[in-house]
């Protein structure tokens, strides 16, 4: 890309950008599976291994909060180490958590899968920052919207994936045997990291480039009340229908159904943003706007609310971290990991205080109720985009 800061050595040939956003969708898929296999399995996992939903709430919560502490670390080993090595180690460390969780934790284990997830989100930091210094250093600007949003919709391909395997492996041979493949999975992505990459040299000092702005701190806690409320629909969806009585594998479905809607969300919104030079972040408000009125369907009784909700909440309300990164990235061409890795914490501790502060509400008051909060928090998360959006303007 011509404004970046970043240049490749002399004898060094880069990735193409379709081979750079293929290896970042593997490398985001393979580090986020822990937690979203988690969520889908959430119905049979809890029953081995007796936790409530408060508990699935805390261990997800442990996993974005790690994430959160890690994100800057992340960014900053991207920087200086290139996003190659960063990418595989995110995708040894997801992979061998995988493996541990089919194998190591066995009944009321529940600690040992705690810490389990405090690696694997140690994984997704490291794999998350990678792929957005990939796609920053060897995409074309022109096309960096559309390469964000497919990168982003390897999330919630992730959640469909999770969402899937309830009825085709965890109910025939097991929810660890779906671990197991995930595991293997993850490790078949690490021939799509490129095996050699540009040595980045410098061309003009990056300091204000990486610094926190205002701007960039407002826009990360923005993501942190919107990443609050989405990530709700990832854990929670499947143990709250199957709570309105649907069947587990028709409560798995209805994350997969989710997911898929998100994915193709991600992807359009992130082709409409290459073609709009402003006005990105003002765009996620509205969203925001959107998907908090699908948070607020779910709480209501019946087939139609639920399906509603679920295709407005996963469709717009978790369609715009791909949108975000590319904003971030466009204003700090010269060390995008770092900015980003700002950002990225925002939405990371919203992960993590959302799943847990969410979770118990369902356990206290319900589900219904949970939902009506979550689309509160997306709703507040909408205001702050709309002043983040109005600091960048200025700026």
């Amino acid at each position: 890309m011509t404004d970046t800061a970043l240049q490749s050595a002399p004898g060094d040939t880069p990735p193409r950008p379709a081979r750079a956003v293929a290896g970042a969708v593997a490398v985001t898929i393979a580090c986020v599976l822990p937690v979203f296999l988690l969520g889908g399995l959430a119905v049979q996992m809890g029953e081995d291994l007796g936790f409530s939903p408060a508990g699935l709430g805390l261990a997800v919560s442990v996993y974005f909060g790690v994430g959160a502490l890690a994100s800057v670390p992340s960014g900053v080993l991207a920087e200086r180490h290139g996003p190659a090595v960063v990418a595989r180690a995110g995708i040894l460390l997801s992979a061998a958590c995988l493996l541990a969780v089919a194998v190591v934790v066995v009944a009321r284990s529940y600690p040992v899968l705690l810490g389990l997830l405090a690696l694997a989100g140690t994984a997704n930091a490291l794999g998350q920052l990678a792929s957005n210094a990939t796609l920053a250093r060897h995409v074309p600007a022109r096309r960096q919207g559309l390469s964000f949003g497919v990168k982003q919709a390897a999330i919630p391909v992730a959640t469909l994936l999770a969402g899937a395997a309830v009825p085709t492996v965890a109910l025939t041979a097991g929810w660890r045997w779906a671990f197991v493949a995930a595991a293997g999975a993850a490790l078949a992505t690490l021939p799509a990291v490129p095996a050699r990459e540009p040595r980045p040299t410098r061309t003009a000092a990056p300091s204000r480039a990486g610094r926190a702005t205002a701007a960039l701190v407002v826009v990360g806690a923005a993501g942190t009340f919107a990443a609050a409320a989405a990530n709700a629909l990832g854990t929670f969806v499947v143990d709250s229908s199957a709570n309105r009585g649907l069947s587990p594998g028709l409560a798995g479905l209805t994350l997969t159904l989710g997911s898929a809607v998100c994915v193709a969300a991600r992807v359009c919104v992130g082709w409409l943003a290459d073609r709009r030079a402003t006005g990105h972040v003002a765009l996620i408000a509205g969203m925001l706007v959107v998907g908090a009125a699908g948070l607020g369907l779910l709480a209501a009784a019946g087939s139609v609310p639920l399906v509603a909700g679920v295709l407005l909440g996963f469709g717009l309300g978790w369609a715009w971290p791909g949108l975000m990164t590319f904003a971030v990235v466009r204003l700090h061409p010269q060390a995008p990991a770092a900015a980003t890795s700002v950002t990225q914490t925002g939405v990371y501790a919203g992960g993590c205080l959302g799943p847990l502060g969410l979770g118990a509400v369902a356990a206290h008051a319900g589900y219904p109720a949970m939902w009506l909060v979550a689309a509160g928090s997306m709703l507040l998360a909408a205001a702050l985009m709309l002043t983040g959006s109005r600091m960048l303007a200025r700026r």
